[in-house]
């Protein structure tokens, strides 16, 4: 494959897809912003800091310079987190073949992203900053994967999501290998949604999971799998009010596939997160979810559904969804209500 492909981030996930790429042979530049060495990367092809123990193949090459990893490839993606997205986004307007449309881009973003009429997915807001060549032609990639499996190549399904079928067929081709297994699909919003509610299900998860040990003759394996069972009733519902079009997106692999493996994963971070709001009361240090993320740095990693729970909040306000669990998530981030109650009153409703 003679594919010129940059990836954004050097997190986790984006080392791992860019892994897969430059084992295939294609050369692949990574950049990162400064989290990571490039000369750790370029000189033991190693990443220690988020992918220890998992050697990278000599054609992934990493730089902290943007312009340098971007200009004139023919592959894009988009890696870094959502808070960072944008910002990224503004610096490589400047470069040639992303002004002129010739770069396909893909993101592995998850989450929301804020504006001034309330929360947006992160491809429509992508595009209100990218040349119009992009328009309905950008490719959300997502799926039941962990970039700590992905790397040392366990067998994984993704979806590559877009309005333009060629561009996500060029993908699914680009990042396919012998075991990671890449399908398409033209529901993108339905896609974004799943990616980026589920973490917010999952830190409710992970705090259930917690309270087994301490309640066990109130909570058990199918208590877990009732919360499952709401939380994705909760994503489709979610999904479908901001415009999915195919309601099997989310009884497929980025529905209930990624719900799943993000809830009951030892790798996941917001399943971790959960369980510390009960094991290590992480959540004491902190007044209220505004103040949670203005200082999330302090929790050591990046539970994504921190943020996840406050857009979905605002956005059953906004379509007038019934989201039990989604909101009583955010109340508890929020320090409304205490994780036993909250979990108490909705069994409750339930019944």
């Amino acid at each position: 494959m003679s594919a010129n492909v940059a990836v954004l981030g050097a997190g986790a996930w984006g080392t791992a897809l860019a892994k897969v790429i430059a084992e295939k042979g294609t050369e692949v530049v990574l950049w990162s912003r400064g989290d990571v060495s490039p000369a750790e990367i370029n000189e033991q092809h190693t990443n220690t800091r988020f992918l220890p123990g998992v050697t990278l193949p000599p054609t992934l090459i990493a730089t902290t310079d943007i312009e340098e990893a971007v200009s004139g490839r023919e592959f894009l993606i988009l890696a870094a987190p959502s808070m960072y997205l944008l910002d990224l986004i503004k610096r490589i307007l400047i470069v040639p073949s992303i002004r002129e449309g010739e770069t396909a881009i893909g993101v592995i973003t998850k989450g929301f992203l804020p504006g001034a009429r309330g929360p947006r997915l992160i491809l429509e807001t992508l595009e209100d900053y990218l040349p119009g060549f992009y328009h309905h032609s950008l490719v959300y990639i997502a799926g039941p994967s962990h970039a700590e499996e992905v790397s040392r190549g366990k067998i994984t399904g993704l979806v590559a999501a877009s309005e333009n079928a060629k561009n996500s067929i060029r993908f699914r081709y680009l990042l396919k290998s012998k075991r990671l297994f890449v399908f398409s699909s033209l529901d993108v919003r339905g896609v974004q949604v799943a990616a980026a509610a589920k973490n917010v299900i999952a830190i409710a998860f992970g705090m259930l999971d917690a309270m087994k040990t301490g309640n066990a003759d109130m909570f058990g394996d199918g208590t877990e799998s009732l919360l499952l069972a709401a939380g994705l009733n909760e994503i489709q519902t979610l999904g479908m009010a901001m415009g999915a079009t195919h309601p099997e997106t989310f009884t497929s692999i980025s529905g209930i596939g990624d719900l799943d493996v993000t809830c009951r994963s030892v790798f996941g971070r917001n399943r971790r997160f959960g369980r510390e709001i009960i094991e290590k009361n992480i959540l004491a240090p902190f007044k209220n979810l505004e103040d949670l993320l203005e200082r999330i740095s302090e929790v050591g990693y990046l539970p994504e559904g921190v943020a996840a729970a406050k857009y979905v909040a605002i956005l059953a306000e906004k379509h007038h969804l019934k989201l039990p669990v989604s909101v009583g998530l955010y109340q508890i981030l929020n320090r409304e209500i205490e994780p036993l109650d909250f979990l108490q009153n909705f069994l409750n409703e339930l019944g």
